[in-house]
């Protein structure tokens, strides 16, 4: 998401260029007529996306955000068992807290084996509904290395810090990049997200590579010695990509969110310096290419005009970062809780630095509408990342706080 810290994420990584549309994906802005084809224009179109289509938000009875806990070291992402009576919270120093009744306290820390630095740190944190006595952690090691381990619970206010279990350590050849998000399915399979290696414009040419693990969302079965690898991963004979590849071309995933009741994979890809993007792909439809770095949004990047696009999964959003305020998509939640019924099946988004609130719901056609409920809501200083509880209600995190969004009634 912030690209992933705020230092990185206030940062361009290269230089601006000139790029073209790729193909037909949305409308222009009221008021503003959209320009002729060019040959440099990819696919017939006589529309192009510069900034999110925005409704009006509907008035709904109401919402609006609850300050749960401030004063946290950098909150990174909250999730809990569906139906639990609390919630656990990540923090990039290294330490896993429990929300029980509105109350934070830490069961795990191991900060003295995570380097927290820019974009490294504690970057993700995964429960397993088939084994609730276990937790996932993404960290990045003293090293900078990426290490996906598993941790057991002693009881719901402790972890056993000696029970980890690495189950991947990759080598990170630069700092920023490094993905985030990891999550459990309820068939038990790991998903992890990880970015394309750092440094700028894919400068260590993983991006089109899916015969690495870095740039892309991987799957895998955490129940094996360390893992294996599940029979219908698009590369599981690891002849043209990764075995544990399950989509690839990203530059880096900071947030994703798997809705299984809608069948949907949603992926917050941090641009580079123009345009942010969101990717939505069924879960029946692993290996796909995101483009990067052919595409950054709905534009060529490299080459900065006559790509081709052949191949690639075009992402059903792009934000550009011409727009006042943003600087690195926030990837959300698709909000199946009970309290907000107006936002049911809706995916929530934010940015860094505008510190919105926006939803679309995912019907399978693009461009979809987006509202904004912003003047609804309020901005929030540095989104970092969006959580749920076992109700499935929403909070949203910023570098020192955690919010839950409540109704109004």
């Amino acid at each position: 998401m912030w690209a992933m810290a705020a230092a990185t994420a206030l940062a361009a990584a290269a230089c601006v260029t000139a790029q073209e549309p790729v193909g037909t994906t949305g409308v222009p802005p009221t008021g503003e007529q959209a320009p002729p084809p060019t040959s440099g224009t990819l696919a017939p179109s006589t529309t192009v996306t510069t900034s999110p289509p925005v409704t009006a938000a509907p008035a709904p009875t109401g919402f609006g955000y609850t300050e749960i806990a401030a004063g946290l070291p950098f909150p990174v992402f909250l999730t809990a068992l569906p139906g639990a009576p609390v919630a656990y919270l990540a923090t990039k120093d290294g330490q896993v807290w429990v929300l029980d009744d509105g109350e934070v306290q830490p069961v795990l820390d191991i900060g003295d084996q995570v380097r927290n630095r820019g974009e490294q740190g504690l970057l993700g944190l995964a429960l397993d509904p088939g084994d609730p006595g276990r937790l996932f952690l993404h960290y990045s090691a003293t090293d900078g290395d990426t290490v996906l381990s598993e941790f057991r619970f002693v009881d719901p206010y402790r972890v056993d810090p000696a029970s980890e279990r690495v189950l991947l350590r990759i080598d990170q050849p630069a700092g920023n990049h490094n993905g985030g998000m990891v999550q459990v399915t309820s068939d038990g399979l790991l998903w992890l997200g990880l970015g394309d290696g750092g440094g700028a414009g894919d400068q260590f040419g993983h991006g089109q590579r899916p015969d690495t693990l870095l740039g892309t969302i991987l799957r895998i079965d955490p129940d094996g010695d360390p893992y294996r690898i599940p029979a219908d991963n698009p590369f599981a004979d690891g002849v043209d990509g990764a075995p544990e590849v399950w989509a690839w071309g990203l530059r880096n995933p900071w947030r994703f969110w798997i809705d299984e009741p809608g069948g949907f994979v949603y992926i917050a890809d941090v641009g580079q310096d123009a345009y942010e993007e969101i990717d939505v792909v069924s879960l029946e439809d692993g290996g796909a290419n995101f483009g990067w770095p052919i595409t950054e949004g709905l534009h060529c990047f490299s080459p900065p005009s006559g790509c081709d696009p052949e191949g690639i999964t075009l992402p059903v959003l792009e934000v550009p970062l011409s727009e006042p305020g943003t600087c690195a998509i926030t990837g959300g939640v698709v909000y199946r809780g009970e309290a907000i019924p107006e936002l049911r099946g809706q995916y929530l988004f934010s940015d860094y630095c505008a510190g919105y609130l926006r939803s679309f719901r995912w019907e399978g056609t693009s461009p979809p509408e987006v509202a904004d409920w912003t003047d609804l809501v309020g901005r929030l200083d540095g989104v970092t990342s969006f959580g749920i509880d076992g109700a499935g209600e929403v909070y949203v995190l910023t570098t020192d706080a955690l919010y839950r969004l409540d109704p109004l009634r």
